[in-house]
């Protein structure tokens, strides 16, 4: 072997210190002998070294020879640790697979919490970029209007350069079903700013983004790879975005993938480009039309306090010259007060860090305490495997072994089956940390991370490997530094125990693991009772066989007569169809993440101004409530006479009957809402419907407005349209599909089922539940082989002892009750510590909670119950194997 060779040519050549001390005596000597015969000194020296073979100066190979003796005796340490740890195959896979899966665990949650919350954009300084908030914004980055944005790019700022860019989502297909792609509207500076080159084609530039340009584009590497199977000749091509040729420039750099954590727009199109894009939408110039960000470079030479207070001197004029003509007087003089400031957190502008930093910290912390309880678990193993290895132990220490040798081969023992665990959990993190991301992900909000195992995840998982290996490879080692060998050698069989406490160092790290398991099982409880208690909330509709066709009939020229003529004709045959029991439109379906909200008002009914006062608005058709399953609770329906140019109706919900009408009949009365500025519209309540969920399962009920869709002349070209199906939701897309072709040929269709859409605003509590059980059960089952682990150790110590008591007519139950009494007490002192660790870190998980209190005394009980007997059942077998013992073999034995 190469290492052996090299260490040979070594030891001819570099010595260690004390043979370097004996050569220099010989050769001194040597050299005396030959100056007493005649040869001068000089030639006396060369001539001794020659005859010992070492021509350079030995004291100098000193330190190098330490370096390479040192890593002799490490490779002979591994090699030795190998054979010992092969030789105990039971031992070495039921410790390397706690290791690996608590390690494994560990890297997984970090590889996320580095993809989402640690790792730096791939852009030139990303330490210079900051974001453009409102002074005493909330949480995450501001969205502000075009004409804001003109306003900073264009005026004055402190900034070595701005950008900004907005969420863009177009339809690939010419009709049918929708391929949806989601990208970003950017300023012309935006890769300019960013430091981004081009794979292939250019990037876009400034002279990009001047109002009246051509639709143009840049791709991302990897839809360029996907979608366009990587066609070298795109560049110059024309793509249709919802129907609208967009010429591509470019392909962006592969490494660059967006600013947001979690989101890799697929392509990014110029603001200039929305009149050809998205004629419909006008935003350029619409003063309360919210969807962009703004990113600074702060220069070298600036401070960020200069910055801002340049920046909100500035930001005055600003706002002043974007002031919405068409807010009312009270929101006019609110708009004028606001100013701008920067910040430094670019983690403001992830949806994702904001939606599941929470989760991941807390996933992060159960995972830490998997990983102590299997650290004490195989802590366990290994103490009982060093008690059998006693003697092995002593006779090394009597032939002259130091004890710091013998404790360093058990250390290396411990980090050997620490890296193998590590080298295991590394592939267990690479793919449970996809198996997350895909929890994470929906096909309406795909989350999109790297998850390369990168140089700081593979550093954390080197330092917990590390880490792990001194925890549970220093109780061994401690108990090495202590061997008898003449204890060893004389008591083999008696014990190597004798005379120490039965409560040793294992039985302690059993109720450790007791304490941590208590823990993660209740928080387990905790976190799948909420969850139950989220799915199980009255959501005020019915989601079952309900599917959704969220429709574009691509009418930008149409009339809203004409428009709404297309929709009662595709209602009509969408009703006719074999299978479909119910069937309305809508703006809105429930839980969709998206809201329209306004200040509504009843005359004589004065309400504080403010979130709560807010009413959220939905456009439904006639049917909708028959088909959501929603209770009609006073008055009625609406029907086809319900138009543009009847009178104004509405129907409302019982929380806004209650709020405007508190005891009184609702039905009759009027509701205003502002309309413009200074002008308001009154609408008729005709109805009362029962409360249903509006954003989110976890809220309470919101009020609402429905109005009726018929009546709305300006609302978006999209309609979604509720089927209630006999059978399959599913079996409908086809027919649905060729119904509404006929009617418009150019239409495209996009469907989801309601009840999988329900299902999709869960993810992070079902995430929060599946993985705090999974790991709680993991815990669960290292603590009950640890716990096994340790009595069969503790028996196999007393066994000359339990043989005599046998022998003098004990009886068996007995000794079996003695055992178990034993596992009582390390189950007790466990069960104590537990809790108060329970009522110390419950309250890390108190925000995520839902219909269950942190301290939830059944759920606290229930989770003693259930550890104590897992516990006693793990201790029943070593019970039951000493009671069974036959005296005369145990003595015999000894």
């Amino acid at each position: 072997m190469w290492y052996r060779r090299l260490l040979n040519v070594f030891r001819r050549d570099h010595l260690s210190a004390d043979v370097a001390r004996e050569l220099d005596f010989h050769i001194a000597e040597r050299a005396d002998e030959l100056v007493a015969h005649g040869m001068s000194p000089e030639a006396a020296a060369r001539e001794a070294r020659r005859r010992f073979g070492h021509t350079g100066s030995i004291r100098e190979a000193t330190q190098d020879a330490d370096l390479f003796t040192w890593l002799d005796a490490a490779w002979r340490d591994t090699r030795y640790a190998a054979r010992s740890l092969a030789a105990s195959r039971g031992f070495t896979i039921v410790a390397i697979t706690s290791l690996a899966l608590g390690i494994g665990a560990n890297t997984a949650i970090f590889s996320l919490i580095d993809a989402v919350m640690l790792r730096d954009l791939p852009v030139r300084a990303p330490q210079e970029l900051v974001v453009i908030d409102e002074v005493g914004g909330q949480d995450g980055a501001g969205d502000y209007t075009n004409p804001i944005w003109e306003q900073v790019r264009d005026g004055e700022h402190p900034f070595a350069g701005v950008l900004a860019y907005g969420d863009l989502s177009v339809n690939l297909a010419d009709a049918g079903e929708v391929r949806p792609a989601n990208g970003l509207w950017v300023s012309g500076g935006f890769f300019e700013m960013l430091g981004v080159r081009a794979e292939r084609g250019r990037l876009l530039s400034p002279a990009d983004d001047a109002r009246g340009c051509p639709a143009t584009a840049v791709l991302s590497y990897a839809f360029w790879q996907s979608t366009l199977g990587a066609d070298p000749g795109v560049i110059g091509r024309t793509i249709a975005f919802s129907g609208h040729p967009v010429e591509v420039i470019g392909i962006a750099d592969p490494r660059f993938q967006g600013l947001e954590a979690g989101r890799a727009p697929a392509f990014y199109v110029p603001l200039c480009a929305q009149p050809v894009v998205e004629p419909s939408s006008g935003f350029l110039d619409k003063r309360s039309y919210w969807f962009l960000r703004i990113l600074g470079r702060l220069p070298a030479q600036l401070s960020l306090a200069s910055a801002n207070a340049e920046l909100q001197a500035k930001s005055a004029t600003w706002f002043r010259n974007t002031l919405p003509a068409d807010w009312g007087a009270e929101n006019q003089t609110e708009y004028l007060t606001r100013r701008l400031e920067a910040q430094q957190s670019l983690g403001a502008l992830s949806g994702a860090r904001q939606s599941y930093s929470g989760a991941l910290m807390i996933l992060m912390s159960i995972v830490a305490l998997v990983l102590l309880v299997a650290c004490a678990n195989v802590a366990n193993l290994m103490l009982v495997r060093a008690e059998g290895r006693q003697r092995e132990l002593a006779v090394r220490v009597a032939l002259g072994a130091g004890r710091m040798r013998v404790a360093r081969q058990l250390l290396t023992e411990g980090l050997l089956l620490a890296l193998v665990g590590a080298a295991i959990g590394i592939g267990l993190a690479y793919q449970g940390s996809h198996a997350l991301l895909h929890f994470l992900s929906s096909a309406r909000e795909p989350v999109s991370l790297d998850l390369s195992i990168d140089l700081r995840v593979l550093l954390f998982t080197a330092a917990t490997a590390v880490l792990t290996a001194l925890l549970f490879g220093m109780a061994p080692a401690w108990r090495a530094f202590r061997v008898d060998p003449h204890d060893a050698l004389t008591a083999h069989g008696r014990g190597a125990g004798h005379g120490r406490s039965r409560f040793g160092f294992g039985k302690i790290l059993v109720s450790a693991q007791v304490a941590l398991s208590l823990v993660l099982v209740t928080g387990a409880a905790l976190l799948l009772g909420s969850f139950r208690a989220v799915a199980d909330v009255d959501k005020g509709f019915d989601d079952r066989n309900v599917l959704v066709a969220e429709t574009n009939f691509r009418w930008d020229d149409a009339t809203p007569e004409a428009r709404h003529e297309i929709e009662r004709e595709a209602l009509a045959r969408l009703r006719a169809i074999p299978g479909v029991s119910a069937a309305a439109a809508s703006f809105r379906t429930p839980l969709e993440r998206k809201g329209w909200n306004g200040f509504a008002k009843v005359p004589g009914v004065t309400l504080p101004r403010g979130d709560d006062a807010l009413s959220w608005i939905n456009l439904v058709g006639d049917g909708y409530f028959a088909t959501m399953g929603m209770r009609l609770v006073a008055g009625r329906d609406y029907s086809a006479a319900d138009r543009l140019g009847g009178p104004d109706v509405v129907i409302i919900n019982e929380v806004a009957a209650a709020r405007f009408f508190a005891s009184r009949n609702p039905v009759g009365a009027t509701i205003q809402m502002e309309d413009g500025p200074q002008t308001t519209r009154s609408y008729e309540v005709v109805g009362v419907v029962s409360n249903a969920s509006y954003r989110s399962l976890r809220e309470n009920p919101l009020a609402q407005l429905f109005l009726p869709l018929a009546q709305q002349p300006d609302y978006a070209g999209t309609v979604s349209f509720e089927l209630k199906a006999s059978g399959s939701a599913a079996a409908l897309r086809p027919i649905v599909t060729r119904a509404l072709a006929e009617i418009s040929p150019r239409a495209t269709i996009q469907f989801r089922e309601l009840e999988q859409q329900v299902a999709e605003t869960l993810r992070t509590d079902r995430l929060l539940a599946t993985l705090s059980v999974f790991f709680g059960a993991l815990a669960l089952l290292l603590a009950m082989i640890g716990l096994y682990g340790t009595m069969a150790y503790s028996i196999a110590r007393r066994r000359a002892e339990i043989g005599i008591r046998l022998a003098l007519g004990a009886a068996p139950e007995r000794v079996s009750r003695e055992v178990l009494r034993e596992v009582a007490v390390m189950l007790g002192l466990g069960l104590l510590f537990g809790l108060a660790g329970v009522l110390a870190t419950t309250r890390l998980v108190e925000g995520f909670l839902f219909g269950v209190t942190p301290r939830e005394p059944s759920l606290l009980i229930g989770s003693a119950i259930v550890l104590g007997v897992a516990t006693l059942a793990a201790g029943y077998l070593p019970a039951r194997r000493a009671a069974a013992m036959d005296p005369m073999e145990a003595l015999r034995q000894d």
